[in-house]
C-alpha cells in the first residue's frame, strides 16, 4: 500500500477516537526525514493514548512502527513508520511546539469526505 494511503488511513484512525484538528502533509520534498506527516491533537493524555493506539491496531495489518515515543505520557506521541511519521499532542502541547507553522510549506492531503462524515456522525 502507498504511503500516502497508509498515512491518509492513520488520519482516518485518529478521528476514529474522535482526534481534533488532524492534517496529512506531504513532506517529501522540502525534507528527507518522512514523505508524509500525521499531526493530530487530544484533550487529554488518554485520548492522545487512545488515538495512538488506534493508529498502530488499525496500521498493523499494512505496517508496524519502527519506534513509538511519548506513549506512558500521553502529552505528545510521535509514531515512525519511516515514510511516516505520526505525531499526536495534547492541544497546549501542539500549540506551544506549532509543528503546523514549522511545516507551513507542506502541501497538505485532503482527508477523503467519507473519513470525515463517518467520522462526524458517531
Amino acid at each position: 500500500m502507498p504511503a500516502e494511503e497508509r498515512a491518509i488511513k492513520c488520519a482516518a484512525f485518529a478521528l476514529d477516537k474522535k482526534a481534533l484538528n488532524v492534517r496529512v502533509l506531504n513532506i517529501s520534498r522540502i525534507s528527507s526525514i518522512a514523505d508524509y506527516l500525521v499531526l493530530a491533537s487530544g484533550r487529554s493524555d488518554k485520548q492522545v493514548q487512545a488515538i495512538a493506539d488506534s493508529v498502530k491496531m488499525g496500521l498493523k495489518p499494512f505496517d508496524r512502527t519502527i519506534d513509538t515515543e511519548g506513549l506512558q505520557e500521553g502529552r505528545w506521541v510521535v509514531m515512525d513508520y519511516g515514510d511516516i511519521i505520526v505525531h499526536i499532542f495534547q492541544e497546549e502541547v501542539r500549540a506551544h511546539y506549532n509543528l503546523d507553522e514549522l511545516w507551513e510549506r507542506a502541501p497538505q492531503l485532503e482527508i477523503p469526505e467519507e473519513f470525515l462524515w463517518e467520522h462526524k456522525e458517531k
